[in-house]
């Protein structure tokens, strides 16, 4: 059985195998949005949405979190 993380119990969040493609996908299209909107406005804190957006893309294009078995 695989970790579902802390709290989460054995069949608590990311017991299932972790989020979906799609989420990935839509999680990273609006973290980079965000990352955009906040540059334009001149702010250094658009670094962390920036970093969700780059976190994301890795897990949708598998560089990071579990592999296949």
């Amino acid at each position: 059985m695989g970790w579902a993380g802390w709290f989460a119990g054995p069949a608590g969040a990311g017991s299932a195998g972790g989020p979906s493609r799609g989420f990935l996908l839509v999680a990273m299209l609006a973290s980079a949005g965000v990352t955009l909107f906040m540059a334009f406005d001149g702010r250094v804190a658009a670094l962390i949405p920036a970093a969700a957006a780059c976190w994301f893309a890795a897990r949708l294009f598998g560089l990071v979190g579990p592999k296949g078995d």
